[in-house]
């Protein structure tokens, strides 16, 4: 698995400056509400964001996508939305042709991990070697700070079982040799201080890396304020103690392509 890590933009601070991914939005629908998340399709390169895509590609779409982009730096394929990718079908009609096409190529998927207990093996089937996991938070009294619903269902009543999953979901892909990086938004005042029981949780379960990043606010919606500087390098100091911390992420479109340490963008249609 080393190998499949120092390939990957996103696992490997190296690589972030050497090789590309891309990021096929074929997942429209999602299952849970994030409070800091608006997504948008038909939103052009100038919103640079996740939740954010030009439009929803088909899974033959998507290998076409692949096809026209693709070159020797080119390393990753995920799927990372605008949606939630494993409550979407298409999903895994696309993970299935790219490595039916492209072997060679690093499957990669985002998740919020409600579903990861049930589709990891799944996932490992289809050639899956890395997946991201957002966690926010590991308790249940502050879910309802950070989503307005999961499952159609108020956050309070689904906190446990939504934490419960995250947690068996990135122990399930560990133990079936799935990479698993931690995303963790930082919110101050919300997920700010349990951001090391995060880190502690998730390492239990297998995780190998934590990403903990900036709150976006977005204009349309009443935020808390973005952690400044200082904040999210005393969270992720804290948290490097129990979890190696990836510090790069440029928090990508969902139709991203190129190589993300040098903002390059692959020349599109």
């Amino acid at each position: 698995m080393e190998n499949v890590i120092l390939d990957h933009p996103c696992f490997d601070e190296k690589a972030h400056f050497l090789y590309g991914r891309i990021h096929l939005p074929v997942a429209k629908r999602c299952n849970i509400h994030c409070t800091y998340c608006s997504q948008e399709v038909g939103i052009s390169y100038h919103g640079c964001r996740p939740g954010v895509a030009e439009r929803i590609l088909t899974p033959l779409e998507a290998i076409e996508r692949v096809s026209f982009h693709m070159r020797p730096e080119l390393k990753v394929a995920g799927v990372a939305g605008p949606g939630e990718p494993l409550c979407n079908n298409e999903t895994f009609a696309t993970l299935e042709l790219i490595h039916e096409k492209f072997p060679h190529l690093i499957l990669c998927v985002a998740t919020n991990g409600l579903l990861l207990p049930e589709k990891a093996d799944l996932l490992a089937q289809l050639g899956v070697r890395t997946v991201t996991v957002t966690v926010n938070t590991v308790n249940a009294e502050t879910i309802p700070e950070v989503y307005q619903h999961i499952m159609g269902n108020p956050p309070e009543k689904m906190a446990g079982r939504f934490i419960s999953s995250q947690l068996e979901g990135i122990e399930a892909c560990a133990e079936l040799g799935i990479q698993v990086k931690v995303n963790s938004v930082l919110i101050p005042g919300v997920t700010a201080e349990g951001m090391k029981d995060v880190a502690i949780q998730s390492k239990k379960r297998g995780a190998y890396l934590q990403n903990i990043i900036p709150l976006i606010p977005l204009a349309n919606r009443p935020q808390p304020r973005p952690p400044t500087c200082e904040e999210l390098r005393s969270a992720r100091a804290k948290c490097e103690e129990t979890l190696p911390q990836f510090k790069l992420c440029v928090q990508c479109r969902a139709d991203a392509v190129g190589i993300p340490g040098k903002r390059e963008i692959f020349i599109t249609e």
